[in-house]
């Protein structure tokens, strides 16, 4: 990042911890780390409620879009963010307008002067203590089947199995392009009628049609004659990556046996009168080392299942392109960017069928659930972890809690609290934004999509890392 550096000092320490560039950053300095072993001041998002800009912030952020393309920035979003030190009390917080643009395209005299311009505006409306900061972010691309027993007794295999199964959460990709991934949704029935068995799966228009190889229009299969745009469960990166998690497991449980081994072996054989202790910890190391080979065992027939059954991409087809939508922004000025998926019946079985529940699991636990969900012990009115942690949708978020909302963070702080599960990021858990975000989406292609959109911060804890909350892949992810 030495573009970056050699004008702007504070390029890697300003938003420290998310892997986030700065070009340039208004106001203050922030502190910075003192000493070369020192440990960075990790920096998180957070949501913010109830702010006095918030009747007019969308007024605002669409006069400091119009600012940006003045000075051709080629920006993607304009974020407003509370900003804070990873586990600092809830109250001590910067409010900063966060604008991201493609990497290498704008230079520090530029993001200087776009900013004072947009610092204008904040003062304008009465707000001048709002800071303003440029930073570099990449566009948001959009790159029979096993059923699912979470109620397997072997702990970390439903983790392993469920990436081959159609519970929600399912990374899919067109059949021919499968590096252009994303997540299905929702599952939804298409008639009310009995007699109309048809299932479909919600997800984004720009994975069923990646943008660069469709034409932007929508589409919809009307005929049975028609030919079939083909999804597969799992594109070619995701496909990989699972794989590559079941060997890991089998790979860390075999060094684990061998560590076991070793200690048991210095422990003598069992004798008459020997002491309490020695017979416990015999027993346990017996115990771990023979539960770690019934994973490995299990953990195989699952990878010679797969390997058998689902490594080519045909062999993981579970459905069709049924409708596709323009992308393209509403009167509302939120994107509409969903297409239905078809399921195969024979490729599905529809008993097996979780429908619209969500795994929490795999790589969190019903302790992380209680832990983030229900932090605060006076917000446990309605807490329960999900059986078999999975979680049943039932209705959507009213658009009044998003402004004031009922549940409390780590921080005791009122927020919107949020968890979904996609094909990068897996489960992952966040705070809904109380101030609508403006991105662009797509230039690179011809479309330049300009929409409203909702921000959810990745929750930092006072332990936890400040990872992303979603990432490239995740895309149609519930």
């Amino acid at each position: 990042m030495s573009h970056l550096l050699a004008k702007y000092p504070a390029a890697i320490t300003d938003f420290y911890g998310s892997g986030t560039p700065c070009v340039y950053k208004t106001g203050p300095v922030w502190p910075v780390a003192q000493g070369p072993q020192s440990q960075k001041i990790r920096r998180a998002a957070r949501p913010i409620y109830k702010h006095g800009i918030a009747p007019i912030w969308l007024d605002t952020a669409w006069s400091i879009v119009a600012e940006l393309e003045t000075f051709q920035v080629d920006w993607n979003a304009v974020d407003p963010l509370a900003y804070a030190n990873a586990g600092q009390a809830a109250l001590i917080w910067e409010f900063v307008i966060t604008i991201g643009v493609k990497p290498l395209s704008l230079v520090y005299e530029t993001a200087v002067a776009a900013a004072k311009v947009v610092d204008g505006i904040l003062e304008a409306a009465g707000f001048p203590e709002i800071q303003v900061a440029f930073i570099e972010s990449v566009y948001r691309r959009q790159g029979k089947l096993m059923s699912f027993d979470p109620t397997y007794e072997l702990q970390g295999i439903p983790g392993l199995r469920k990436p081959f199964t159609p519970t929600l959460g399912l990374a899919n990709a067109p059949y021919k392009s499968p590096y252009y991934e994303g997540t299905g949704g929702l599952y939804l029935r298409l008639n009310t009628d009995e007699s109309d068995k048809r299932t479909v799966l919600l997800t984004c228009a720009h994975v069923a049609h990646p943008p660069p190889l469709f034409d932007n229009k929508e589409y919809t299969r009307k005929f049975g004659s028609q030919l079939r745009e083909d999804i597969i469960l799992l594109g070619g990166g995701s496909f990989n990556d699972s794989v590559e998690d079941i060997m890991k497991f089998i790979g860390d449980q075999s060094k684990a046996i061998a560590s076991w081994e070793t200690h048991l072996r210095r422990i003598p054989e069992p004798a008459e009168g020997e002491a309490v202790g020695v017979t416990a910890k015999r027993k346990e190391l017996t115990d771990l080392i023979a539960a770690a080979k019934d994973k490995i065992r299990a953990v195989n027939e699952l990878h010679s299942h797969v390997t058998k059954n689902h490594t080519t991409t045909a062999s993981r087809i579970f459905g069709f392109v049924l409708h596709c939508a323009k992308i393209e922004v509403g009167s509302d000025g939120f994107m509409y960017d969903w297409a239905l998926i078809q399921i195969d019946d024979d490729r599905v079985e529809m008993k097996d069928l979780k429908g619209n529940q969500v795994f929490v699991g795999g790589n969190k636990t019903a302790i992380d659930w209680e832990n983030y969900m229900f932090a605060q012990l006076h917000d446990r009115h309605d807490f329960h972890v999900p059986d078999d942690l999975l979680l049943h949708i039932q209705d959507y978020v009213r658009e009044a809690e998003f402004r004031d909302p009922h549940n409390y963070d780590v921080h005791n702080v009122k927020t919107l609290l949020a968890v979904k599960n996609g094909r990068t990021t897996g489960t992952t858990f966040g705070r809904v934004n109380g101030l609508e975000s403006i991105t662009r989406h797509y230039p690179e292609h011809g479309i330049e999509v300009k929409a409203v959109e909702i921000v959810v911060c990745s929750y930092d804890t006072k332990t936890g890392e400040n990872d992303k909350f979603s990432d490239e892949g995740d895309s149609g992810r519930l």
